[in-house]
């Protein structure tokens, strides 16, 4: 009887145990997809095909300012967002000011500045933060041109516009600062 009753009583222990197995909490910083055509898994229409898909982290402002202060600071590389840095996949060559870039996927970091922002796509996938950036993976580098908005934007934004001839323009967009660079699709 003792011997059941210790068995029962060392199974109830570790069933208890098992069973107090917590998830950590939801992340801050949730993660989003900006597609072009914008809105692409939404409005998607019969035989239409995604061109660009961009997997990110949304920070949120809360009162706090960003670009060239302690959180992003100026001439520094950033991965442009929160957490693992975003994940440029493109679905077709593509050309960004004047520079090709083969269909696949891309780690994306920017270095922001008042007037300018550099875009890097590199190809070291799987990258949490850009701490152990590494220039050598950069495969491509480009200007997006920054404007400033009259409302602050309080989680960090990425959407696609049609710009002029039809190409796609990325809008990276926080607090009063858009970055936008023109990406042309190759047919």
């Amino acid at each position: 009887m003792r011997a059941t009753l210790f068995f029962l009583s060392c199974f109830l222990l570790i069933s208890t145990l098992a069973m107090s197995q917590e998830f950590r909490g939801l992340d801050k910083s949730p993660l989003d997809i900006a597609y072009y055509p914008d809105n692409f898994a939404h409005d998607r229409k019969p035989g239409e095909e995604v061109a660009i898909k961009v997997i990110y982290s949304r920070p949120q402002l809360n009162g706090r300012k960003m670009f060239g202060e302690k959180s992003v600071p100026y001439g520094k590389v950033w991965r442009t967002g929160a957490n693992e840095a975003p994940e440029v996949k493109f679905y077709q060559d593509v050309t960004i000011e004047g520079k090709k870039l083969s269909a696949g996927t891309y780690s994306l970091f920017t270095v922001p500045n008042e007037d300018t922002w550099t875009v890097i796509f590199s190809s070291d996938l799987d990258y949490w933060g850009a701490y152990r950036y590494q220039e050598d993976k950069d495969v491509l580098r480009s200007d997006a041109s920054v404007s400033s908005l009259d409302k602050p934007v309080e989680a960090f934004t990425i959407q696609f516009a049609e710009g002029d001839d039809g190409e796609a323009v990325m809008r990276m967009a926080w607090d009063q600062t858009m970055a936008e660079l023109p990406i042309t699709i190759s047919n």
